[in-house]
């Protein structure tokens, strides 16, 4: 359905032809991908932003595309893929709507993969494979209202009662939680230990909130989580992993999509006043033409291509299991930055009309402002990669 009646012309940009670096595999994983926006994302992004309505039929085109969890192995539902097809899903996702991409990223980074990584057998068998087709959706509580970049300082608590444990506390800013059937959640033992595990929607105490009046990420949803007494069962806290770890692990998970992700969104912006500055015409001429908006488009496609080669060596280094948390701090912050300059750039050349929701430039503005703040803040990336480098904590 073309609520739009737009065609979507998006042609990704490679000025360095980095796709002579990419298997079949994966260029056959992104035309799937692309098709999927372009055919279901495009023509009905800009009315559900509008309404701030999450569009929760896309989910399961989601899972068929493989966009849940694409590196978990193939018998837990996952595809069993690399780490470079996941950061292609992510880009193609983020070209079509941050929102739609952070739905995806959650998903695949912050519930299944602790599940996968840090759950018991009957754990994964239980959740992961209904989550790789979306036939269950989950979310992830890390962030507390008054712990957001000190995620050490959470007053969520897990109280040990014999049989079961007993969960308190409040947990902000989390996307999908207002639909989400799970939620993986990190609170702190009577130890002061950070613990992980699985509540399930229906436990008594357990409700989810929604965050209304949003500016940014209008088509995702975006809740709390609130648990009051909430009764856990032993079998569903993480076994092994204590600490902060075990969220910290899957922050880096999501982090690296991101870094994939917010690319995307910038090549949308691109393409868009790219076609845009062919087609305008003042004082005689397109104004691609002139200096200044060439400039522009100049410097652009300049930053698009180092952040594609940036993105594309972290992916071999974590499919190899070489990358740090420090490399994708800096992919993370460096992505996240150019797509917030390019999209305002972008939004210049289009004068009046880059405001309007003919165009999605002004969409990508408002939902990179919410990129640019969420799995660790712009400044605080800076500090992590200020620390690898000196050897100096500068946090406190």
């Amino acid at each position: 359905m073309n609520k739009s009646g737009k065609k979507d012309l998006y042609e990704a940009p490679d000025y360095y032809l980095l796709d002579e670096l990419l298997t079949e595999e994966h260029l056959l994983i992104r035309s799937a991908a692309r098709d999927f926006v372009k055919r279901e994302i495009s023509p009905v992004i800009e009315d559900y932003a509008q309404r701030a309505e999450f569009p929760k039929h896309l989910i399961k085109g989601l899972g068929e595309i493989g966009a849940f969890g694409p590196t978990i192995p193939v018998e837990y539902g996952g595809a069993g893929l690399d780490y470079i097809a996941y950061g292609i899903l992510m880009q193609e996702l983020e070209r079509g709507d941050s929102g739609i991409r952070s739905t995806a990223s959650v998903q695949g980074s912050l519930v299944m993969y602790p599940i996968y990584a840090y759950g018991s057998e009957e754990q994964r068998k239980k959740y992961l494979p209904k989550l790789a087709t979306g036939e269950l959706m989950g979310c992830f509580g890390l962030t507390e209202p008054d712990h957001g970049s000190n995620p050490g300082g959470m007053t969520t608590t897990i109280k040990d009662m014999g049989s079961y444990y007993l969960l308190n506390g409040a947990k902000m800013w989390i996307s999908n939680a207002p639909f989400a059937d799970i939620a993986v959640v990190w609170a702190k033992d009577e130890a002061g230990k950070i613990r992980g595990l699985v509540v399930e929607r229906g436990m008594e105490g357990f409700t989810t909130p929604e965050t209304h009046n949003k500016w940014s990420l209008r088509a995702s949803a975006t809740g709390e989580l609130v648990f009051d007494q909430v009764k856990i069962p032993k079998e569903n806290v993480f076994p092994e992993i204590s600490g902060l770890k075990g969220p910290l692990g899957c922050l880096n998970q999501a982090r690296y999509g991101i870094a994939w992700g917010a690319l995307g969104a910038a090549m949308d912006c691109y393409d868009t006043a790219l076609r845009y500055s062919k087609q305008r015409e003042q004082f005689g001429k397109p104004i691609g033409g002139f200096q200044l908006q060439q400039k522009k488009l100049a410097e652009m496609i300049t930053e698009i291509t180092k952040g594609q080669l940036l993105v594309w060596r972290l992916g071999v280094l974590k499919s190899q299991n070489r990358a740090t948390a420090e490399q994708i701090s800096m992919a993370k912050r460096n992505s996240v930055e150019i797509a917030i300059d390019i999209a305002r750039n972008a939004r210049q050349m289009l004068g009046g009309m880059g405001i309007t929701g003919e165009y999605p430039i002004m969409r990508h503005i408002m939902n990179l402002e919410s990129v640019v703040t969420y799995e660790g803040t712009h400044d605080i990336h800076l500090l992590i990669t200020g620390m690898d480098v000196t050897g100096i904590n500068a946090f406190k």
